[in-house]
Parts: structure tokens; sequence; C-alpha cells
């Protein structure tokens, strides 16, 4: 089992940056990869950003060059640096873990509890 606990959420004009946080827990050695997604009401969840254990990173078209994800493996906690915010970036965000369970190594997913990140225009 791997917990996940999100901060960083909050209120922010349109321009403004903010920075997300995720601390991981339990198994973590069982992690392959953790990301970020979003949500507003009545949409699917999107993935925003992502980076595996060998450091390599994915991101949304929409957040290419403005959005930064990391991870600081010795606490093992993941950030999503997010500046030039838009008024479209406003979401819930969470945080996700992907990682294998033995016997069998099949993957599953984790989940954080969200927090809300609102731009104003």
């Amino acid at each position: 089992q791997v917990q996940l606990v999100e901060s960083g959420g909050g209120l922010v004009q349109a321009g403004g940056s903010l920075r997300l946080s995720c601390a991981a827990s339990g198994s973590v050695w069982s992690i392959n990869a953790m990301g970020w997604y979003r949500q507003v009401p009545g949409r699917q969840r999107e993935l925003v950003a992502s980076i595996n254990t060998d450091g390599f990173t994915n991101y949304a078209d929409s957040v290419k060059g403005r959005f930064t994800i990391s991870r600081d493996n010795a606490k093992n906690t993941v950030y999503l640096q997010m500046n030039s915010l838009k008024s479209e970036a406003t979401a819930v965000y969470y945080c996700n873990a992907n990682a294998f369970v033995l016997p069998d190594y099949r993957g599953v997913d984790y989940w954080g509890q969200g927090t809300q990140v609102t731009v104003s225009s």
C-alpha cells in the first residue's frame, strides 16, 4: 500500500505561480512512476505531468514550458511547479503513484485526496 498526501493548492491570480507537493509513504519501494492529474466537474481526469524512477518526464501539451515536475527521492516527494497560470488550470489536482504489487508485479494506481487550484482571471 502507498499513501499519498498532497499540499500546496490555493487561489492565485492569472500569470502567477503555485507549487504542489505530494509526499508518499508506505511501500514506496514499489513505485514505478508518480504524476499529477487534474479534474474539473463534468470532465474526465486528465494527466498533467508524470515522472518515472529514471527521471523521465512527460507533460500534457497544454502545460509544456510552464509546469515542471520533479522528485526528491530522499523525501519520497514529488513536486509540480506551475508558472504562468491560466484560468483554465482551475481544477482539483490529484497526485498519482503507479506501483507494482507482489507476487505478480501487476500495476496498481494510488491516489491522493486532491487539492484545489483556482486561478482567477
